[in-house]
């Protein structure tokens, strides 16, 4: 199966190769370390926008800030509403949050287009494409089953679609606002069918900015979701975020922060939220 996969994404950079520019499909992470910021240990119960600025453009940044991905995980015989996902907002910004804009990131579940329906067991059964918006010019592909993520140039989806190797069978955009608090950034956002407004979930960012080290940063993220949760349950709301590390080693990936470690966690949240409405439609039942 992986290895029919690798070849269809090998034949695919070679397409490119020879059409586009030279891709960067196949991309190594890098096991480089920063520093952890000193003078930090205790955070306040807000969060006064910080003086500092930090370039969030990956590309002219020697280090890429880390992030936490959750979702919203609801109270047995609960559903998610907007209700909810308006109350987080107010949360965010009754923390003195500082409203900096909407973001978008779209993932897609991709089936293969197959003239001999034998050859389907070959193929992966969840093969994701990812799209982030720190990243518009790249694209991320993610097995989970196999736990391989591969980087490659926007462009592939053209190809993948002229060549008509692969469609889409469902795609959800993960879409909101996003908030500067202190050193750290939120997103919080709707999880909906590209094409609807059907709602499906609730996912949140944060963003820590001046760390790229996993293991280095744990301590003051744990300190600021702490805080984040009990904002949050003094609104007696009906559930609360919920964030599973990936076991990024898995995927080969290392201590420093980079956008797949982004789009592997998107995955494992996809599959928390398909997990949640199973449960949800087996309770009703």
């Amino acid at each position: 199966m992986t290895s029919i996969f690798l070849l269809t994404v090998g034949f695919l950079q070679q397409i490119y190769s020879d059409w586009m520019a030279p891709p960067n499909v196949l991309v190594c992470c890098s096991g480089h370390k920063v520093p952890r910021a000193s003078g930090v240990r205790r955070l306040p119960s807000h969060f006064p926008a910080t003086n500092r600025r930090y370039n969030r453009n990956p590309k002219k940044s020697k280090t890429m800030p880390l992030k936490w991905v959750f979702n919203w995980q609801p109270n047995a015989g609960s559903t998610v509403n907007s209700q909810i996902l308006n109350e987080v907002s107010q949360c965010v910004e009754s923390m003195n949050g500082v409203k900096e804009g909407r973001w978008k990131a779209t993932l897609t579940f991709y089936k293969p287009m197959l003239r001999d329906q034998a050859l389907a067991g070959e193929f992966p059964r969840e093969f994701i494409g990812i799209s982030l918006p720190e990243q518009p010019n790249k694209y991320y592909f993610i097995l989970r089953v196999n736990k391989i993520v591969l980087e490659a140039d926007s462009s592939i989806q053209l190809i993948m679609e002229k060549l008509q190797s692969y469609k889409s069978r469902v795609a959800l955009n993960f879409e909101g606002f996003q908030y500067q608090l202190g050193d750290f950034q939120l997103r919080v956002g709707k999880v909906v069918p590209t094409h609807s407004e059907n709602l499906r979930g609730i996912v949140m960012e944060v963003e820590y900015l001046p760390i790229s080290s996993l293991e280095k940063s744990k301590l003051i993220m744990d300190e600021f979701v702490d805080i984040w949760q009990d904002a949050v349950s003094k609104r007696s709301l009906p559930g609360h975020f919920m964030h599973i590390e990936p076991n990024f080693s898995d995927y080969g990936l290392a201590d420093h922060y980079t956008s797949q470690h982004t789009a592997v966690q998107y995955a494992h949240v996809m599959g928390q939220l398909i997990a949640t409405v199973q449960a949800v439609q087996a309770g009703r039942n």
